[in-house]
């Protein structure tokens, strides 16, 4: 299949968004069968949608990744990204807005505004965005209703450009306020849909919702809104165009009813699409440096094919039988296969393989992509998500895609000993597909760890380990990093005295220690006097301290905040030696330690809840149960906001529990913030548990 070469501006990139299961994948499919790409339209049911292809998407029946599509429509390529609306894939979601000019939201006609709906909104972050209220054919659709949350949450810029003929089991039609003319469709029919007469029912209706959008349009032009008052109306083509300016300027937001299952409205989507949505050369210059790491040294590139080559890459993706994937969007220039570019990020170059335009699982060859394209490639050497493509004598970076820190973590062990470099392998590759999964092997916890953004991303990522790459894993719950520390200043000798026959060892030093700070760390002094210990064994008492705060006294945590001050002690002309002289550190350290009021601390996470109202005081509740102190409520549309500081060992499988009290409907940030005073009967129990079993008799 050949695809037609399009210009900057008959192209248009569109993200489809929404909360989990209101219709993304199905209106792609719509779409796609629409502008006649496909024959039949799959459904999710049957596991046969042109977007969701991967097996865990057709055994879960909802997308975990996103999935890169076109089709052509009024001489317009239109590139549509569709996106998982479930948590745990939020990656994907930036991803695909950071190289898209426009959003394409979806809501539901039954719960309109959900959690997912402002997250993505959020990641918008101004750009142009088509509302759809889907499932106007479902029982108790209320199309009013979700306008009213619409304008709730988002402003009274939200404003149907069409209006349902009917609801429910009776929606089979779309009035578009623009023409003020009336389409009847076919349910499960092809998507476009025949005139029909306006209802008389609804002409109220029409005149109302026209009117307002004719004001909304004029208010954003000073010209049009002069014209509006001297006439009272605005000719089509002014307001089609005054409209499409205040899309593109964020002033005004169009809304369409429509059924993705019933292929109803998905006409006048596309239109809206190709008729006020704006192209990649409208949103002027990109803006990006001269060099990785020099801010001031800003550097632009108008998106045009004259201007010099630059992409940004934004996904990779390894198949099989294939080998890595590329995702990326041509900002300006033209990419063609073999084409050699420059990747400023990884001081390399990369040969561009060959190039394909994406229609789910299937990839169709293109020569090249122009300015405002997407496109992927294969077999690129070092190149990842978030880097710069360009003309080595031209060089620009764009910033990087800024994704969220992880809110989960797990431990994984080998099942079977040797695999350790089995694992490290394939971590790294499954880290460079998916830059919200990270993983550590921390040498103090001796576990190797993997963060995320939910369990089930985790879960995929373990399915891989053993799909991909043969190695099948424990899963654990994560150690945590507790810290020791004092209360008040002690001082303790600390004497190591060993005859063995032969030269002994011999060492004596008297510590001080106090209390610093907290986050001050280790300091060490030495207030000798007289040479009692020479010179060449103090640094030798100092790593042996180091030593001792690594391992622990009382629990085996590491010691902060603590000082240390070496102020007396005696050696042998003989017996003493470095080594002697650590011992006798251990010894002292311990000794002044246990004398300095000892006590634990665990470290808190500052956490970040969205849940609907409703929910509020449960949610609050189990924070409270989890030992966390609530720093802040506040509103966020239907939604509220909660601040809280909570234990780290508290959050373990905190995601699940959020879902759960919140049916789906909640989710939460989460970064270090401090470390705190452990209970007094929570470190008792550590401490137990950190001594070893008594032997038996």
């Amino acid at each position: 299949m050949a695809v037609k070469d399009f210009s900057t501006n008959n192209i248009r990139n569109i993200a489809l968004l929404s909360h989990g299961g209101v219709g993304k994948t199905t209106l792609a499919e719509a779409l796609v069968y629409t502008t006649g790409a496909i024959n039949r339209m799959g459904k999710i049911e049957d596991g046969n949608t042109v977007s969701d292809y991967h097996p865990k998407e057709i055994e879960r029946k909802s997308s975990i990744q996103l999935s890169l599509l076109f089709v052509e429509d009024r001489d317009t390529k239109i590139n549509i990204l569709d996106t998982p609306g479930y948590t745990d894939f939020v990656g994907e979601v930036i991803s695909a807005v950071r190289v898209v000019e426009s959003g394409v939201m979806l809501v539901s006609a039954q719960s309109a505004v959900e959690v997912g709906t402002q997250k993505s909104w959020g990641y918008l972050n101004g750009k142009p965005c088509l509302f759809l209220v889907n499932k106007m054919d479902r029982e108790n659709a209320d199309f009013g209703k979700a306008l009213r949350e619409l304008n709730e949450a988002f402003g009274t810029g939200v404003a149907p450009i069409a209006i349902p003929v009917g609801s429910a089991g009776s929606f089979n039609g779309v009035v578009d306020l623009l023409t003020h003319t009336a389409y009847k469709y076919e349910r499960g029919g092809k998507g476009k849909g025949s005139k029909m007469d306006i209802p008389p029912e609804l002409e109220a209706q029409i005149t109302d919702y026209r009117t307002q959008l004719i004001e909304s349009v004029a208010e954003s032009d000073d010209a049009l809104l002069e014209e509006y008052f001297e006439t009272g109306q605005l000719p089509d083509e002014k307001l089609i165009s005054g409209l499409r300016k205040a899309v593109a300027t964020g002033k005004l937001f169009p809304v369409i009813p429509i059924s993705a299952a019933e292929n109803i409205g998905t006409d006048l989507v596309l239109q809206a699409i190709v008729e006020l949505l704006p192209t990649p050369d409208a949103v002027g210059k990109v803006e990006g440096t001269k060099s990785p790491n020099s801010e001031e040294l800003t550097e632009t590139r108008e998106v045009s094919e004259s201007a010099p080559t630059s992409a940004l890459v934004f996904k990779n993706y390894s198949e099989e039988h294939v080998g890595k994937l590329t995702y990326l969007k041509v900002y300006s220039g033209s990419i063609s296969s073999g084409d050699d570019l420059f990747n400023p990020t990884r001081s390399g170059s990369e040969r561009i393989g060959t190039l394909y335009v994406g229609r789910g699982r299937d990839r169709i060859e293109v020569k090249r992509l122009v300015a405002g394209d997407i496109g992927i490639t294969v077999k690129l050497k070092s190149t990842q998500a978030g880097d710069t493509l360009c003309d080595k004598s031209k060089p620009i970076v764009y910033p990087p895609i800024d994704f969220p820190n992880p809110v989960i973590d797990v431990a994984i062990s080998p099942r079977q000993k040797g695999e350790e470099d089995k694992i490290a392998t394939g971590l790294s590759r499954l880290a460079s597909e998916d830059p919200t999964f990270k993983y550590s092997t921390d040498p103090e916890l001796k576990q190797t760890i993997l963060y995320g953004q939910g369990e089930l991303q985790l879960e995929l990522i373990i399915d891989k380990l053993s799909k991909q790459f043969g190695v099948e894993v424990d899963l654990k719950k994560p150690r945590i990093k507790y810290r020791e520390t004092i209360r008040k200043q002690a001082e303790a000798q600390g004497r190591h005295k060993k005859q063995t026959g032969g030269r002994g060892q011999f060492a004596d030093v008297w510590l001080r220690l106090e209390p610093l700070e907290r986050g001050e760390g280790y300091v060490f002094e030495d207030e000798i006097t007289g040479g009692v210990v020479p010179s060449k064994f103090i640094p030798a008492v100092d790593k042996g301290l180091q030593e001792i705060m690594a391992k622990g006294v009382l629990a085996g945590y590491k010691v902060v905040d603590v000082k240390v001050t070496l102020y007396d002690g005696s050696y042998h002309t003989v017996d003493s030696s470095e080594m002697a002289f650590k011992v006798a550190a251990h010894l002292g350290f311990k000794n002044a330690f246990e004398k300095a009021d000892p006590y634990l601390l665990e470290p808190f996470d500052n956490v970040e809840i969205i849940v609907p109202e409703e929910f509020t005081g449960d949610v609050m509740g189990d924070i409270s149960s989890r030992r966390g102190k609530i720093g802040g409520m506040e509103p966020s549309g239907s939604f509220t906001k909660i601040k809280a500081q909570v234990p780290q060992a508290e959050l373990y499988k905190y995601s699940t529990a959020l879902r759960s009290l919140t049916q789906g409907r909640g989710y939460f940030t989460r970064e270090f913030s401090h470390y705190d005073e452990v209970p007094h009967d929570i470190a008792q129990q550590l401490i137990a548990e950190s001594k070893p079993e008594p032997e038996e008799a």
